[in-house]
């Protein structure tokens, strides 16, 4: 998958700075290999819990948000966020105090 196809279907716009920073997170990203083509699907499944994967502002990663509104769907999306990082090997960071994750990448 190319960057900006990428970027299109997390639902970014393509300019030269947002391409700029996906080509950073993407090497940044251990292994992005095996795991970029299973970003899309994780993020196409969280959008009906009103989360999402996208690209950190403050750090050179994907990262998860969950942005569910009651503390039960919270900890659905939780769950099934690291379903997604078992069964794809993906190392995960989560964010104190915040229920966002960055994706550090594949775990050997």
């Amino acid at each position: 998958m190319t960057s900006e196809a990428l970027l299109t279907q997390l639902g970014y716009s393509v300019s030269e700075s947002s391409l700029a920073q996906i080509d950073r997170v993407i090497q940044n990203t251990e292994g992005f290999e095996h795991i970029g083509k299973h970003l899309v699907t994780l993020h196409d499944h969280l959008q009906s819990h009103l989360s999402f994967v996208a690209l950190s502002s403050n750090k050179d990663y994907f990262k998860i948000k969950n942005m569910a509104a009651e503390p039960e769907l919270q900890e659905e999306v939780n769950e099934i966020i690291y379903k997604w990082a078992e069964k794809f090997k993906v190392q995960l960071e989560k964010v104190s105090n915040k229920e966002t994750f960055y994706i550090l990448g594949f775990k050997k």
